[in-house]
């Protein structure tokens, strides 16, 4: 037993001296690769669409009531100052024959008190009152010419609310919708019809949330009519919500027709189409071949030798399920598509692909 105890240790001691492990080689990380390219062909994306007018105004009574006529249909041609709906105003002109006697009482008022105002003046001058009896007559006569004029400022409102039981059109166009009939009683504000303006005719989109960008970057728009097969205009963005609509989680949007004639008549179907210019080089790439440093976004690009570095990119926006890339690649880089975020610097990988 006591001659194991040093073979042990001897054993040990040549172990010790013998040769340092090997290190381990390092991991080449397999990685999917995307070549870069420009694109410069023309991109287009196809909507529905209805005409619809530039400018629409929503036709509403000033005052509440019960609507006796409607003077119009929907297609209607109106002239400005042309009535399109009347309410039942007598309530409204008892309110004014009110206002008119409230009127003369307080002219009738006005009257004594300045007569008694000039009395009590005289009467002053020679001595015969005192200075506060004189004050209470002249301050008399100043509340009854303010009660006149409040009481003629209620006979003008009075007034005005019953031709506001007249409701008409502000301007030339046509009658788009009613949306009130006559026996249907209406708060003020409540709108009675929809009054199309004359002039410059849209076309109304929904634009979905992966084609937005392009929509709003489009160099051009083409409208078509199914009523008039063969013929089309040039159209112009005018607007994109800012917020999409909650349930459909679309952006609605307005197209100007340019030089739109009387064949583009409101309510017909349309198609717009969008365009966009390729002939400016235009490089994407997927999402996930973006990783942040701090506020630089950077991808990994395969060099020789199959290592990867990273470059700092500048990006100009999202198309889809890619990004746009303004500057820091050219055509013919090699790009790691995907997992950026688990490589380093110089690591050397193994590409699976060559897309």
């Amino acid at each position: 037993m006591r001659t194991a105890i040093p073979a042990l240790a001897l054993a040990l001691a040549l172990a010790a001296c013998g040769k340092p492990p090997e290190p381990r080689p390092e991991d080449i990380r397999p990685v999917r690769v995307l070549r870069i390219g420009a694109a410069e062909t023309t991109r287009s994306f196809e909507l529905a669409g209805e005409v619809r007018p530039r400018y629409e105004t929503r036709l509403a009574f000033r005052v509440g009531g019960k609507i006796v006529e409607r003077l119009v249909e929907v297609g209607t041609r109106v002239k400005a100052g042309e009535t399109v709906a009347r309410l039942d105003a007598s309530d409204l002109a008892l309110a004014a024959a009110s206002a008119r006697a409230q009127l003369a009482s307080a002219e009738a008022e006005r009257d004594l008190a300045a007569a008694d105002h000039k009395r009590y003046q005289e009467l002053r001058s020679k001595n015969f009152i005192s200075q506060a009896e004189y004050d209470r007559r002249a301050n008399a006569h100043a509340t009854a010419e303010a009660r006149l004029e409040a009481a003629r400022a209620q006979l003008r409102q009075a007034s005005n609310q019953v031709g506001y039981a007249v409701l008409a059109a502000d301007t030339d166009g046509v009658i788009t919708a009613i949306e009130a009939e006559a026996g249907q009683v209406v708060a003020s504000g409540q709108t009675v019809a929809r009054l199309a303006r004359p002039g410059e005719k849209e076309i109304a989109i929904a634009v979905p949330e992966s084609q937005r960008e392009f929509v709003e970057r489009a160099s051009g728009f083409a409208v078509t009519l199914s009523a008039t097969p063969g013929k089309s205009w040039q159209g112009k963005l005018r607007e994109v919500s800012p917020a999409a609509d909650p349930a459909a989680r679309t952006y609605a949007a307005r197209v100007t027709v340019l030089d739109a004639g009387p064949e583009v008549e409101l309510g017909m179907s349309a198609r717009v189409v969008a365009s966009a210019d390729g002939r400016a080089p235009r490089i994407e790439v997927p999402i996930a071949a973006l990783y942040a440093k701090g506020d630089q976004p950077q991808v990994f690009v395969v060099q020789s030798g199959d290592t990867v570095q990273p470059r700092a990119v500048k990006t100009g926006g999202i198309s889809g399920e890619r990004v746009v890339i303004e500057s820091g690649l050219a055509p013919g880089d090699v790009v790691v598509a995907a997992g950026a975020q688990l490589l380093r610097p110089g690591q050397k990988v193994r590409v699976l692909n060559g897309n």
